[in-house]
Order: structure tokens, then sequence, then C-alpha cells
């Protein structure tokens, strides 16, 4: 199975070892680790257990986490995944660069994933929980055809739990 991903105007690729670095510093920066990893700065050991742990999902699953970058250019915009929420079943991640805000990419990278999961994978659906402030990814995940089922209290606060199906 052929795990990269591709849209009009992005490259989704399976992170590796190698990218340990760019994924430091992107999931660092606080702008974009405020509604991840509750807040949360990852150490360089488990940036490298996410990226081992992703490598062994798309060994076994299909899927895991991507790296999203422009089609012309090699600089890291975000990353776009699927990963277990709890008992409940496959949930869209993501994340981007302050500098690609406002372009659409997170909605394009996610839409990649969803779609992968939902055809490729055959899931019968696909969850995302947003941070009840984070207004940003309320837009993506409505834009994506996504529909809230519940609220949960998360460390932060309320998490928004969202669904698509089939």
């Amino acid at each position: 199975m052929n795990d990269v991903l591709a849209t009009e105007r992005l490259v989704l690729r399976p992170v590796r070892p190698g990218d340990l670095a760019e994924l430091r510093a992107h999931w660092t920066a606080p702008d974009v680790r405020r509604f991840l990893f509750d807040g949360a700065v990852l150490s360089s050991e488990e940036i490298a257990e996410i990226i081992k742990s992703s490598e062994q999902d798309f060994a076994t699953s299909g899927y895991g986490l991507w790296t999203v970058r422009r089609r012309e250019g090699a600089e890291l915009v975000g990353t776009a995944g699927l990963r277990l929420l709890e008992e409940l079943g496959l949930e869209v991640v993501y994340s981007l660069a302050p500098t690609a805000w406002g372009q659409g990419y997170a909605t394009e990278a996610a839409r990649a994933v969803v779609d992968h999961a939902l055809t490729i994978l055959g899931l019968p659906e696909v969850l995302a929980e947003v941070d009840e402030g984070n207004t940003a990814s309320v837009a993506v995940v409505e834009r994506l055809g996504m529909t809230p089922f519940e609220t949960v209290e998360g460390l932060l606060g309320p998490m928004v739990r969202y669904r698509r199906t089939r």
C-alpha cells in the first residue's frame, strides 16, 4: 500500500526518524502546541516514540501520522494523521505552522486523511476531538462534514467530539 497522500497543493508522507528535529521544532512552538498534547512540551524521546508508534501503525494497519509539505517546497507546514481515540475508534489529528494558517492547508490535509480512512481503509467513521475554544479546528472539522456528538471533560477543559460516517 502506498502510504503517501497527495492533494492539489500538498504532499503527506509518513513520519520517519529523520523528521524528529523538524517535528520537535514544530510541536514545541507555543502557537502550535496551544491545542496539542494538552499544552505540554514534548521531549525528543517522546517525539521519537510517537514516530516509532506511527511506523508500527502504518506497517500493521495502514495509518499513522504524516508530515505535511507543499508540493513545491521542502518546508514542513504541519502534520496530519489518524490515532486511536480511547475505545471509540480513529480520530483525525492535525497541526499547522503559523506561517501556513489561513490558507486552507489544515482542511486540505485533514480531508486527505479522512478520505484515506473512509475509502482505502474502509472505516465506517472517523472521529475528531476539539478543545471547546479552538474555533479554527471547529471550522476545519465542520468543513470536513463532521458533526458533534458529545462533549467530554479534557485536562484543560471541555472537548467536543465529532464524527463523520461513510
